[in-house]
């Protein structure tokens, strides 16, 4: 596409003497292979009508002896057919082992921060998001050239961890917590919570002033309390890394917030000497942001010297500036922090920072309700913990391939694959609707049918090993014609996915792929029936293309391809 947008692209020049970056689309078939309403763009520039800018074009391209078809339709677009055989010769000189990837980001360094689970909480689905976008985000910006940088954001300081200690004391033990780890730590936090709840209902304080003492203590270093930390982190971790091996991600560093509060501490008072921080009479310290357009200031520090998120936030902006030197930060959190992060990037220009820090957002995991009405996906609705939801993940993939002779290793890449491809079905940006049918469907965009569109493709490579038999110039590829066309959209879909940082559109291209692969099998046989031996390896050699491709968008994702279906 590249090469053809470049043809056009030169005309536009030869004929009216501008330049303009071409973008290219595929129409219906019944219109050709390839659009553009490039006449569209620059007509009213011309002054011209661009219907007459759409024929001086046709006209010239007509000129290249590239194109079969060239035609002007409606009021401007172009329309364009290639032979079949320039696509396959175009796709040969273009193939390698990297076919997909590129060197837009040579040079730079991204850090990408995901999936930052709080400390002493069981993994739940609230961070499948965090951590599967994440992980997409670091595969695609490798694949672009960037060198990868990426952090798991521990929540393991601030108000929680005062809320545990609490709550532990008053609400557990030994015990229970030797018993069942971290789901008791789950279970004292919203016990405490809840007291805390009708403490304050009750114009009461006495708990509440106890988990700012505990915090206060954690700060002053308190051997105690660092004790109750050390445990928890200890729990929490081999709980966290247990639950992000099974979603196969993982991360470079685990930088958390308690590493970064000594040096929040440090940064505040310079903020105070440059005068970028005021400090209040109440001793709370802010940063103004009017001149960043928010009327509201961000609190970096409390009245009693607590610190903040912002705090440690403030911290690990300045620690990655001083020894990373990335060109680009990512941070995988959900919608709900726009605001937080809108003014933390604003504090970090007010400082100088030139960095690009970029918030990945994302909607929430909505469930359907019973009466058909969509809402947040709950504790009090069934599946919350990520465990829970990845066994029970395991058991529907059991369920789809019952009475075939699957591998349990083949059932949790189908299991895991399902969750993740889900993940994908749309904008990020949306909420996504998790529907166990619709996951496991076998038929449409599911991560089960662009496997199982991935398996049967190996298979018949594995079954028909390509034997190397006479030039197969002659052949003039015609039904492998729009499979071609799709395998060269590839590199340009991967390259637009890493840089607007939307891998759903890699998800999209491999539902597409996989439909079009369908399409041709129901018309042309492989390897079996009637085909000649030239036919036998043009079409093993694109199947082959076809493989790699599934393989390398799937792992863009984080999905692996099982050897059965």
């Amino acid at each position: 596409m590249n090469n053809i947008a470049q043809i056009i692209k030169q005309a536009l020049f030869d004929v009216f003497a501008i330049e303009r970056d071409i973008r290219l689309s595929r129409p219906e078939q019944q219109f050709g292979d390839y659009a553009t309403n490039i006449a569209l763009q620059v007509a009213k520039s011309l002054d011209k009508k661009p219907r007459d800018v759409a024929e001086a074009l046709v006209a010239k391209l007509r000129e290249t002896n590239v194109f079969t078809e060239v035609s002007a339709d409606g009021p401007g677009f172009i329309n364009l057919r290639v032979a079949a055989t320039s696509l396959a010769r175009e796709l040969e000189q273009d193939w390698n082992d990297r076919f997909g990837e590129n060197q837009t980001g040579a040079g730079k360094t991204v850090v990408v921060e995901y999936p930052s689970p709080n400390m002493a909480k069981p993994y739940s689905v609230g961070h499948l998001r965090p951590g599967n976008q994440g992980w997409a985000v670091k595969c695609l910006m490798e694949a672009s050239g960037w060198k990868v940088i990426t952090d798991n954001h521990l929540g393991d300081y601030g108000a929680p961890f005062g809320v545990w200690v609490t709550g532990f004391l008053k609400f557990s033990s030994d015990e229970a917590l030797e018993r069942d780890g971290v789901y008791e730590l789950g279970r004292v936090y919203i016990a405490t919570k809840q007291a805390l709840k009708h403490e304050k209902e009750r114009g009461e304080s006495v708990l509440a002033d106890e988990v700012q003492q505990w915090l206060i203590k954690l700060e002053q270093g308190d051997a105690q309390t660092k004790a109750f930390s050390e445990r928890f982190n200890r729990i929490s971790l081999e709980h966290i890394h247990k639950v992000m091996r099974r979603l196969k991600i993982s991360t470079d560093y685990e930088l958390g917030e308690a590493f970064f509060a000594p040096f929040g501490k440090v940064a505040i008072l310079k903020l105070l000497e440059t005068g970028v921080a005021v400090q209040n009479e109440d001793n709370s310290i802010i940063v103004p942001l009017n001149d960043y357009g928010f009327d509201v200031p961000l609190l970096v520090q409390k009245s009693n010297g607590a610190a903040l998120y912002a705090t440690s936030d403030l911290a690990t902006i300045l620690y990655r500036e001083e020894h990373w030197h990335p060109d680009k930060v990512i941070y995988c959190v959900g919608a709900e922090q726009q605001f937080y992060f809108m003014q933390l990037f604003a504090m970090a220009k007010k400082l100088g920072i030139t960095t690009d820090l970029y918030h990945l957002w994302f909607g929430v995991i909505d469930q359907r309700n019973d009466d058909g009405t969509r809402e947040k996906m709950s504790s009090r609705k069934g599946v919350i913990l990520m465990e829970e939801l990845l066994d029970k993940a395991e058991e529907r993939a059991r369920s789809v391939v019952e009475g075939r002779d699957i591998s349990n290793d083949d059932i949790q890449k189908i299991a895991l694959g399902a969750i993740k491809f889900s993940d994908f079905g749309a904008d990020r940006r949306t909420n996504i609707l998790f529907d166990w049918d619709s996951i496991f469907a076998l038929t449409g965009f599911s991560g089960p049918y662009i496997q199982y569109a991935a398996v049967r493709v190996n298979k018949i490579i594995n079954d028909n090993p390509r034997a190397q038999t006479s030039e197969i110039s002659d052949y003039d590829y015609e039904t492998e014609k729009a499979i071609l066309a799709k395998i060269l959209e590839y590199p340009e879909v991967v390259e637009l996915a890493a840089t607007s940082i939307e891998p759903h559109k890699v998800a999209t291209y491999l539902y597409e792929l996989a439909r079009e692969m369908n399409r041709y099998y129901e018309s042309t046989p492989v390897a079996t029936g009637d085909v000649s031996p030239v036919q036998k390896q043009a079409r093993l050699g694109m199947l082959q293309k076809v493989s790699h491709i599934f393989t390398h968008g799937l792992n863009l994702l984080g999905i692996e391809i099982p050897s059965r279906m």
